[in-house]
């Protein structure tokens, strides 16, 4: 019985979750802005059409930022752990189980 109820409430949920999915596009509809260009900012083709510099945001993502900053870390991170790991993965590889992917992915690094 209690699965029953649990699997209604449950079903109830997932089935009125969007009710409202009318009424918030009716008032987003009110503050449309519209678009610099028709085309993508990230088509190829948009250059000759458009000003892409133009179409895109006025302020960069924060989190782009963040990945500049972090990178070399992460580069630190990968000659120091990552690629000596492989390297002593390679000399045993029944031992810790060193595949041909394995393989494959370490000798495609730059």
């Amino acid at each position: 019985m209690r699965g029953i109820v649990t699997t209604i409430i449950l079903g109830l949920l997932l089935t009125t979750g969007c009710s409202t999915a009318n009424h918030q596009m009716a008032t987003q509809d009110q503050n449309y802005n519209a678009p610099l260009s028709i085309y993508s900012a990230m088509d190829s083709t948009s250059l000759v059409y458009s000003d892409p510099m133009a179409a895109s945001q006025a302020n960069d993502n924060p989190y782009r930022w963040l990945g500049f900053i972090l990178h070399p870390v992460g580069l630190l991170v990968d000659y120091t752990v990552n690629r000596p790991l492989y390297t002593i993965a390679s000399l045993a590889p029944y031992v810790f189980g060193y595949t041909a992917e394995d393989s494959m992915i370490d000798s495609q690094r730059r």
